[in-house]
């Protein structure tokens, strides 16, 4: 429900007269990590506001990312906070400078401290949308069919290529990047991988088959990064000498093989056969060749594991690679609580910076209180700390004059 402004008195807060969002659902907690992160430099007070509306509303319940959304905890026209993130004259690449920066600085400090590796893990999922009429007048900007290995189809809507970035149980999101066919996922990820800083400890970039290529392991290794990752069946190796596709060279595997051997991995057992070797482009490497103990032979169970760092045991390997879990949480997290795939922006620019501002709520609710926590444990505090807060807003708005009508009808 939207409220009338003009139905109370403006509020202003102890900073240099800001108004307080001219809303009795102003949050001092968020205003204050605007400070902290020294927003004012690059976005003005009108800015500031429509960043608040955004964030604040995310903490709603039933947040679905649609315009109505910000427009319950705004006094200005729903439309007002879109053409913000459609249009605004606002520096969305300095917000998105500061945010890679800070997750750069908790990870690789906690990797300065603890002597422990960091991981570099990506993968991408489909935001999902409807596709539109082909008489749309205006039909949602950068949104293709892509291959949906989940639903096993083609699934209509935007590609996302998330970064996270992870040291001794610290895992913070690093980047959302929109694939938009301007550059492949493969350029995409070269390019994150040459602005990282040198790890100060061996780490490890963990991906799936996609990103397993030479071009994105060889951009890794100069930053400190070794690889670890799922490789595709159809892949060449050189056993013995003699050049084969993994998923031939599976065939002729037995259990009773000396060399295979049975792990247990999160609680499962499984096969698994390690060659180390020569790949087509690869002088050396680690490749695993894994399937689960009541599938052993099965072609189509077959999981192929790659390490460029052939020092690693096959168990290291493999529960390294089950460290990639996060970003798998992270995109239904992002899904179920930032809506994801619920928006309802049209324009490429406004897609992104939606994108970037929920990254920002991600690190908000991990690093709120500068030590970490779960990005569900941070949630449920600023749910609390909204309900709290929109309480001392009534009591304000009533002290200054505001109508008990006023401020229920501005609560919603």
């Amino acid at each position: 429900m939207m409220y009338n402004c003009n139905n109370h008195k403006t509020i202003f807060s102890h900073n240099k007269g800001v108004p307080v969002a001219n809303s009795i659902h102003h949050s001092n907690s968020i205003y204050n990590y605007f400070k902290s992160l020294k927003l004012g430099l690059f976005l003005s007070d009108v800015y500031l506001n429509h960043l608040m509306i955004i964030m604040v509303s995310v903490f709603l319940r039933g947040y679905r990312g649609k315009t109505i959304d910000f427009a319950e905890v705004s006094c200005m026209h729903r439309t007002t906070t879109a053409y913000f993130l459609n249009h605004g004259k606002w520096d969305d690449s300095a917000l998105q400078d500061i945010l890679k920066a800070r997750v750069i600085h908790t990870i690789y400090q906690e990797a300065y401290r603890s002597g422990k590796p960091i991981f570099c893990i990506v993968d991408d999922t489909i935001a999902s949308h409807t596709k539109p009429s082909s008489q749309a007048l205006h039909p949602i900007e950068a949104a293709y069919f892509h291959q949906s290995h989940l639903k096993r189809h083609q699934d209509y809507g935007h590609q996302v290529v998330s970064v996270m970035l992870s040291c001794n149980g610290i895992i913070l999101n690093y980047a959302v990047i929109l694939y938009d066919r301007s550059k492949s996922k493969i350029q995409i990820v070269q390019e994150i991988a040459q602005e990282l800083p040198v790890a100060p400890v061996v780490s490890y970039f963990l991906c799936d088959s996609w990103y397993t290529s030479v071009k994105v392991m060889d951009s890794f290794i100069q930053k400190g990064f070794y690889t670890i990752g799922a490789l595709k069946t159809n892949r060449i190796i050189y056993p013995f000498g003699i050049r084969q596709k993994v998923s031939d060279f599976a065939l002729h595997l037995r259990k009773t093989d000396t060399d295979v051997s049975l792990v247990t991995v999160g609680g499962r057992e499984f096969y698994v056969y390690r060659y180390e070797g020569k790949l087509n482009d690869i002088p050396n490497a680690a490749v695993i060749l894994s399937y689960p103990k009541e599938a052993f032979g099965n072609p189509r169970a077959l999981r192929v594991f790659i390490s460029t760092n052939a020092e690693l045991s096959t168990q290291e390997i493999l529960d390294t690679y089950s460290r990639r879990w996060p970003i798998e949480l992270f995109f239904r997290q992002s899904k179920g609580k930032l809506a994801l795939d619920k928006y309802q922006i049209r324009s490429r620019k406004g897609i992104r910076r939606y994108w970037l501002i929920m990254s920002l709520v991600h690190y908000l609710c991990c690093m709120h209180s500068e030590q970490y926590c779960t990005f569900e444990e941070g949630y449920r505090y600023f749910q609390k700390q909204r309900k709290t807060e929109q309480l001392t807003n009534r009591h304000a708005f009533i002290k200054n004059g505001s109508s008990l009508e006023a401020v229920f009808e501005m609560v919603g």
